[in-house]
């Protein structure tokens, strides 16, 4: 429900970046000819392809040639860790993911997007038939949808979530990629009203088979049996964990100076 060069947020955070750290180059990522089509995009474009395109996007750019730091934002943290895990080429130094849902979403409950018959549609077509073929390509969300309660019907239906997330058995060269980054970064808002659970910000769930109880990453068979990499990423030290207070993407400028931005310099 975002695009890249909103002046609110996407734009007005390339600029304080920019003004912070001089000299620094910063691409905010567009997928589509302009900015309308940039946000329908976040909302109805298959995420593999939005994945691929951005993948095309990086490959061409000269200034990104010996590495970068990367930034997504809500949805944009896992679709920038399948870029990690899917394109080494130009490598991905430091993934900073604020409140991606790493394990998906079981709920939509405030879309953000302006427009609330969209949001009421994604809603009641969730509801229906989140893993069926037409609604797996054609919506973004239900790409990331993940029910405890149905978790053989997302291992199987799920076309971007399952896959990135090693479900359907282990893909080595997702682990090398992912297991190559310097520091993955994961923000979870403490008071996080949009994304639920809010402990899949920090790769945790809902306990197979119900939607009260949650686990943590460290519970979880993804970390004991250690299909990405991310045990061994964690033990050497390359996971970090911050918690800030707030709703989803509520942060001052003080915090993200003090907190984000080291991790780009």
């Amino acid at each position: 429900g975002d695009s890249c060069c909103n002046p609110q947020s996407m734009g007005y955070i390339k600029k304080i970046v920019e003004n912070k750290i001089p000299g620094i180059y910063v691409l905010s990522l567009k997928i589509g000819n302009n900015l309308i089509q940039d946000m329908e995009n976040s909302f109805f474009m298959n995420v593999n392809d939005q994945v691929r395109e951005v993948c095309s996007q990086l490959a061409k750019d000269p200034h990104l040639k010996g590495g970068y730091n990367a930034m997504g934002f809500s949805q944009g943290g896992q679709f920038l860790r399948a870029v990690a895990q899917r394109c080494p080429s130009p490598p991905m130094l430091n993934l900073i993911s604020v409140g991606g849902q790493h394990q998906g979403v079981y709920g939509f409950p405030r879309c953000p997007g302006e427009s609330s018959h969209i949001c009421d549609w994604i809603r009641k077509t969730l509801d229906l038939g989140a893993y069926t073929q037409a609604v797996q390509e054609h919506l973004a969300q239900a790409e990331y949808w993940h029910d405890p309660l149905k978790e053989e019907d997302y291992r199987k239906n799920s076309i971007f979530l399952a896959d990135i997330n090693q479900e359907r058995g282990i893909n080595e060269t997702y682990k090398k990629n992912l297991m190559a980054l310097k520091k993955f970064v994961m923000v979870k808002f403490l008071n996080d009203t949009m994304v639920d659970p809010p402990i899949s910000e920090w790769f945790g769930f809902y306990k197979s088979g119900q939607a009260k109880e949650t686990i943590p990453l460290k519970e979880t068979s993804l970390y004991t049996e250690d299909r990405l990499g991310l045990q061994e990423m964690d033990k050497a030290g390359k996971l970090v964990f911050l918690g800030v207070k707030g709703d989803h993407l509520h942060f001052s400028e003080e915090w993200f100076y003090t907190t984000i931005l080291p991790f780009l310099q």
